[in-house]
């Protein structure tokens, strides 16, 4: 989605820009023939209903904000046809490269947004996700640009409010100041439970988590890989609200 198209989707709408730039290099005359062709036959329209935008042996949705290159959405997407894999990624390089891989090994359980991740989670359905990822996101390492940063409270609010009882949400960085900004969050919210038992638990790249090429470059050191749960709720007390626990600085 353009900026401009955003504009009119969303026209009441102010709020902080999370990613850079949207262009890149050049693309080639295939992959420009790609986002004309097959994006518009797997784009996924926040407008529509999710699941309804997948065939009918999709039982499940999961979503990737800021999917990179798609080395890890595809793999998932694979390993899982029973799954429907949204992925939602500005830059318009890395959706090139994501349909190139579609295009060689066609997978209907894909669909694509070219724009921000926020548009999808606000008009899900509460409890409509079993997973959510964040994979190495722009840390905005300037303290100034912290509130830029994908993970904040009220963010938190809305994960909790999307994902379902025992989904799982996945963050990875290799930013260390991200590191902690994240768990001090994650930790504060009461919808969220680490699953972490030990260093292995986060220094490792667990089982069933596909790398990425970003990750193999390791440009700012080891990563960091925290897996935590949506907590089914309990009757006994109210359901967590909008948090304002930490202030988003």
């Amino acid at each position: 989605m353009t900026d401009s198209a955003e504009r009119r989707l969303y026209p009441d709408r102010t709020r902080q820009k999370l990613y850079g730039r949207r262009k890149g290099p050049k693309l080639s005359a295939h992959q420009t023939e790609l986002r004309r062709t097959l994006l518009s036959e797997l784009a996924f329209d926040p407008t529509q209903k999710a699941l309804a935008q997948f065939p009918d042996t999709v039982q499940e949705l999961w979503l990737e904000v800021g999917f990179g290159a798609g080395e890890h959405l595809f793999q998932l997407a694979s390993e899982n046809p029973g799954v429907g894999l949204i992925g939602a990624e500005p830059y318009e390089s890395g959706v090139a490269k994501l349909l190139t891989k579609l295009v060689n090994h066609p997978l209907n359980n894909v669909r694509i947004y070219e724009g921000d991740g926020r548009d999808i989670i606000a008009v899900l359905p509460d409890g409509s996700l079993g997973r959510f990822f964040l994979l190495f996101p722009d840390p905005w390492p300037k303290t100034r640009h912290h509130k830029r940063r994908f993970l904040q409270m009220e963010m938190l609010d809305e994960l909790a409010r999307v994902l379902k009882p025992g989904a799982e949400l996945r963050f990875a960085t290799d930013d260390k100041s991200y590191l902690p900004y994240a768990l001090e969050r994650l930790a504060a919210h009461p919808a969220f439970e680490w699953t972490a038992r030990g260093p292995n638990d986060w220094k490792r790249r667990p089982e069933g988590w596909p790398p990425t090429r970003y990750e193999a470059k390791a440009i700012k050191g080891p990563p960091s890989y925290l897996a935590w749960l949506r907590r089914k709720p309990d009757p006994a007390r109210p359901g967590p609200g909008p948090s304002d626990r930490i202030a988003n600085s």
